[in-house]
């Protein structure tokens, strides 16, 4: 019996489910839990073919323990080495040269000077830096968030380059972004699970958590539905995600993707809700099956992505884009 594990911090509802779920279609084949760690030692596996991972973002521990779980043969969801390396700013660039409309877009560097560096590690930076520049490119309204954040933390909408100073001024040593406004007429969120199975949920994001999925008016139109469905297959193929959602604020037709760093994301039932609640749940329990039955011991069962992949086959990212529409 090949075991499916799970590893969560305070959730439940998904968890729960999962595991419940993955024990009444299993047979006498598969079986789920969640993880249990006593101790980790080094090319030690720990006797899961697959395991999905919803916390080790936040707990450094955690993410050490998955990549020597990978490094043994199980099939981590999401793959760690990958999750460690990607964030939020390389994602917009990757959107970019995928074709997929993303706001514009600038990198800044920490407020603060990191801890153990000192005016000489900055001989590269130029002060200042080209503000004007930076506020004629992006324009206002405008949003500052971490370049490699999430769960709606430390982000600031900005209205003026006054309040993007004192604004900045409060973010000490994060290392930020400034994105462009997009004023939007709707939104969308999806999961993607697998890099194949998608499910497009109506959203507003400026609700209260418990209230965003919540959306009256249908969607538009069929035509602008297929198109996210193409993007958010294609940016989860490049990335490598095995579990994520992708945000998409549409303004004049044109869906932007907004947020597509969600390895963890939300999958509650209080807040997103009873169907697609159950659509997670399902979906990703008979993802993790699949995964468990193509697992091979001894081997990498990781999924890499087109990313990954195009660079290490030494094939330009462009064309191998052009070539797979």
């Amino acid at each position: 019996m090949k075991k499916i594990g799970i590893l969560f911090g305070k959730e439940r509802s998904f968890p729960e489910a999962f595991v419940k779920r993955i024990n009444e279609i299993g047979g006498d084949e598969f079986k789920a839990e969640a993880v249990s760690i006593d101790k980790i030692f080094q090319a030690e596996p720990l006797d899961y073919a697959v395991i999905i991972d919803r916390i080790s973002q936040g707990v450094p521990f955690y993410r050490a323990a998955m990549k020597n779980a990978a490094v043994t043969g199980t099939a981590v969801i999401n793959n760690p080495f990958w999750w460690s390396a990607d964030e939020k700013f390389f994602n917009n660039a990757l959107a970019e040269k995928l074709g997929i409309p993303v706001p514009k877009t600038a990198l800044l560097p920490s407020y603060e000077q990191p801890d153990d560096t000192s005016d000489e590690s900055f001989s590269n930076l130029a002060f200042p830096l080209d503000w004007e520049g930076i506020f004629n490119y992006i324009g206002f309204p405008a949003y500052m968030k971490p370049f490699d954040g999430g769960g709606w933390k430390d982000v600031y909408k900005l209205n003026d380059k006054e309040d993007f100073f004192d604004k900045h001024s409060q973010t000490k040593q994060t290392v930020m972004m400034l994105q462009e406004e997009i004023i939007f007429d709707e939104y969308f969120r999806c999961y993607c699970i697998g890099g194949k199975h998608v499910h497009i949920m109506q959203y507003e994001p400026r609700n209260p958590f418990h209230l965003r999925y919540v959306v009256d008016a249908p969607p538009s139109n069929a035509q602008l539905l297929q198109t996210i469905h193409d993007y958010v297959i294609k940016l989860n193929k490049y990335l490598g995600y095995d579990f994520n959602t992708v945000e998409f604020a549409v303004r004049d037709g044109i869906p932007y993707a907004i947020d597509f760093c969600n390895p963890a994301p939300d999958a509650d039932i209080a807040s997103v809700g009873k169907e697609n609640f159950d659509w997670v749940v399902e979906t990703s329990a008979q993802y993790a099956i699949e995964r468990a039955k193509a697992h091979v011991d001894g081997l990498d069962n990781l999924t890499w992505g087109e990313y990954i992949r195009t660079s290490a086959a030494g094939l330009p990212l462009i064309k191998k884009s052009i070539a797979k529409n």
